[in-house]
């Protein structure tokens, strides 16, 4: 009896080891194992396990790139979008603009001759002759300087003699600034009008716009002639004027 006893005894000590070991082996043997993917930056790391995590720094998102947008995606297998990608777009550096260089125009020395046509407006008297205008077209060699304006004066005391005068010869957005020096003169055919006018002189270069800004040099008037109509001094009249102009200018 004593034999049974301790064999039956030993049977219920096997099984119930038995059936420990089992219960501590059976949760592992019967759960399903994953595998994950984790991400840092560039680099790929898969997980496998019961519970599987990401290592610390890894995450299961990731960042996706399309030009300027940035998309995260956070999924099993995360992946990008149709157009995105994980490379991220490197910046094009800003060109820095080159400062722009104010380039000078070279001084130069240009000819010039024409001979211009037009009107002038006049009043005289016993003892003076004033061209309170006078406009003319110009032809020839003009640098594009077709129109001219002026004024002048004079106080003859005898068929000859000196006047003031200045103008501006203009055309294409440019001038020139001119002013008779002492050397201008202007003689009568008469002592009485009407009579006819000739007048020569030096026209003095003083500046001007655009290519002709700061530009200098003597520009030489002649074959000057203009004819006074009226006989009765303090009348205002306007007659025709031509001249022909010649010289250099020098260009800054």
């Amino acid at each position: 009896m004593k034999t049974l006893a301790q064999s039956r005894l030993a049977r219920v000590l096997v099984a119930s080891i038995a059936l420990t070991v089992l219960a501590s082996v059976a949760p592992s043997a019967n759960a399903a194992t994953k595998t994950i993917t984790c991400y840092k930056g560039s680099v790929v790391k898969k997980v496998t396990g019961i519970q599987p995590k990401c290592p610390t720094g890894y995450t299961r998102t990731i960042t996706c790139y399309k030009g300027t947008l940035v998309k995260k995606v956070t999924a099993r297998i995360p992946k990008c979008p149709i157009g995105y990608s994980r490379t991220k777009p490197t910046a094009t550096p800003t060109a820095t603009p080159k400062p722009t260089s104010t380039v000078k125009p070279t001084p130069a020395t240009v000819a010039f001759s024409g001979t211009y046509t037009g009107k002038i407006s006049l009043l005289w008297g016993d003892n003076f002759v004033q061209a309170t205008s006078v406009e003319a077209i110009g032809v020839g060699n003009i640098l594009g300087l077709t129109e001219l304006s002026g004024i002048g004066s004079a106080a003859p005391a005898s068929q000859c003699d000196t006047f003031n005068g200045s103008g501006t010869l203009s055309g294409g957005g440019n001038t020139l600034k001119v002013t008779f020096d002492s050397t201008a003169k202007a003689c009568a055919e008469d002592a009485d009008a009407p009579t006819g006018i000739t007048f020569t002189g030096n026209a003095l270069i003083n500046g001007g716009t655009g290519k002709f800004a700061g530009a200098t040099g003597t520009l030489k008037v002649t074959a000057g002639a203009f004819a006074i109509k009226a006989t009765v001094a303090g009348k205002s009249e306007i007659d025709v004027i031509k001249f022909t102009i010649s010289g250099n200018i020098n260009t800054k």
